[in-house]
């Protein structure tokens, strides 16, 4: 079994997603200077919220929540516990988050902190339409909640509504310029030549975030101190090629069909990278870039499913890549030096998001086409879309009239979420992977419609390395966009470690077994998608 469920997972800030884990930057200074922080205010007679809030700040999350279990047993306890969810959150300590929510709720249920934290743990949980319900029944109360605007800018990004996402995440900024989950989510929305100031600005403030972040963000300061021109590697259309059909290649081959990939030249050396609804951008083995002469430009590693540490790689600039009839200039790649992959790379079908992408499984086509024109919008060349820190549009979801029937989805950067019922339990969120051999249930939610069991005679192996823990489940009905399908023995593992860098539950994977019946289009702008099953005939 060839690679399964590739996905590559992105540095996490507070609920989403924004880079890959940068490590530093060959041969460059590093002329970012920082104020130590100052000491806490001394605490006379046990800690305030101030000091709690200080610590928590600094990144010093497991002093923080020593200080805030003291402040339970005081008249606002509530506060106390609303602001322990949010730190059990960032340390991905699930249990301890809802039931810190649950006592928030069960001593001040109309505060505004505690339906924030309630908010976050239902957007943890997966259920984002009650998320947003409370977020914006605290901004409709009157509160000049930060947390609740920040946290109400996440979820209508989810939704692809990034006009409403700008404007709430200057309001929360607003309100709150240093906190360490709003800030780098905000100067993320601003315009590049604004950035690496902002960045500095906010880095010389001090103690803010903890220092992984804070490490992170340093270190997208030195790749603009590296490469000048990065944010103007947009990977520009040269072809005049407003439509196109490409042929879907079968990997590894005809008879061991486990995936489809694309023809990709990268420097004019052509690999054969798998089409992989999972994945970001194009990633390539290094033996593919040193084939194309892909220049290296800042360390960095790729985590996915696994049990071991994130594989280690680069980000490289290439000067022309070629995919089918379009020839795009100027364009970042990402590398993996060592890893599971058998094939040559992977090419995420998110680089098309200028296109409307029309993934034919069964006639073996991927189909290119335009998208409907925004009321009031001009036309503007497509590019494809390499940069994963590039500034969105600030435009909120379009349907248009050919698109009515589409399925809206949860759009995490390059991840797609659709809601898929189990049986008949309720909705829940699937990540469309057909980087993924096998359809996946999560053994949580395995074990709410039938038995599981180890499984030792399937090998599953990701970017992370193999899973070590297999189990298989019994009869189970996947419904999703008006499909349906039954599944006899389908593989489940835990996907914690995806849902935590997504920062929302996953309970399953749909993957190319299911997916390769399907003509699927996506409309990644607007985060609406359709799938067409045609029944052979007999």
């Amino acid at each position: 079994m060839g690679v399964l469920g590739v996905a590559i997972l992105r540095r996490i800030i507070s609920l989403a997603w924004t880079s890959v884990i940068v490590l530093g930057v060959a041969n460059a200074q590093n002329t970012t200077s920082e104020t130590p922080p100052a000491p806490p205010p001394a605490i006379a007679s046990g800690p305030s919220f101030q000091d709690a809030r200080y610590v928590y700040r600094s990144g010093r999350f497991d002093d923080a929540i020593r200080e805030y279990l003291q402040l339970t047993t005081g008249p606002k306890a509530a506060v106390a516990y609303a602001e322990l969810t949010h730190i059990y959150l960032l340390k991905t300590d699930t249990a301890d988050a809802y039931a810190a929510a649950a006592k928030a709720k069960e001593l001040d249920p109309a505060a505004a902190e505690t339906r924030v934290a309630l908010g976050e743990v239902y957007f943890r949980q997966g259920k984002l339409a009650d998320a947003e319900a409370e977020f914006i029944a605290v901004i409709n109360s009157g509160a000049n909640n930060a947390r609740a605007y920040f946290c109400l800018a996440l979820t209508s990004r989810a939704v692809s509504y990034y006009a409403r996402e700008k404007r709430l995440l200057d309001k929360a900024h607003g309100l709150d310029p240093t906190d360490p989950d709003i800030t780098p989510e905000w100067i993320s929305t601003l315009p590049a030549e604004e950035r690496t100031k902002a960045l500095n600005d906010y880095l010389l403030q001090g103690a803010n975030g903890d220092p992984d972040t804070r490490k992170w963000l340093q270190s997208e300061i030195k790749l603009r101190q590296t490469d000048p021109l990065a944010d103007s590697h947009l990977c520009r259309m040269v072809s005049n090629t407003k439509a196109s059909e490409i042929d879907l290649r079968p990997l590894p081959d005809e008879k061991d069909l486990e995936g489809y990939g694309l023809d990709v030249a990268v420097n004019g050396a052509t690999s054969r990278l798998l089409l992989d609804t999972g994945a970001d951008g194009i990633l390539i083995t290094k033996k593919t870039a040193e084939k194309g002469h892909v220049t290296k430009i800042i360390d960095t590693r790729f985590a996915g499913f696994g049990d071991k540490k994130p594989a280690r790689g680069y980000v490289g600039h290439a000067d022309d890549i070629v995919i089918g009839d379009m020839e795009f200039h100027d364009c970042t790649v990402e590398v993996i030096e060592k890893g599971p992959m058998s094939d040559e790379g992977i090419v995420g079908p998110d680089v098309f998001s200028d296109f409307l992408v029309d993934m034919d499984m069964p006639h073996r086509k991927l189909r290119l086409g335009e998208l409907p024109t925004r009321p009031g919008e001009a036309a503007h060349p497509p590019t494809l879309e390499l940069d994963p820190d590039a500034v969105p549009e600030f435009h909120d979801r379009y349907v248009s009239p050919e698109m009515k029937d589409y399925t809206p989805i949860f759009r995490f950067e390059h991840m797609l979420l659709i809601p898929t019922r189990v049986n008949d339990l309720p909705p829940k969120l699937f990540l469309i992977d057909t980087g993924a051999y096998t359809s996946i249930v999560t053994p949580e939610t395995a074990r709410e419609v039938t038995k599981v069991a180890s499984e030792s005679d399937v090998e599953f192996e990701g970017l992370s390395g193999r899973v070590k823990k297999l189990y298989v489940g019994g009869e189970m009905t996947l419904t999703f966009a008006g499909l349906r399908q039954t599944n006899l023995d389908i593989l489940s593992f835990d996907e914690k470690n995806v849902s935590d860098s997504v920062g929302t539950e996953i309970s399953g994977t749909l993957g190319f077994r299911l997916l390769v019946l399907l003509d699927m289009k996506i409309d990644y702008r607007d985060g609406l998608v359709a799938f067409r099953f045609e029944p052979k005939n007999n």
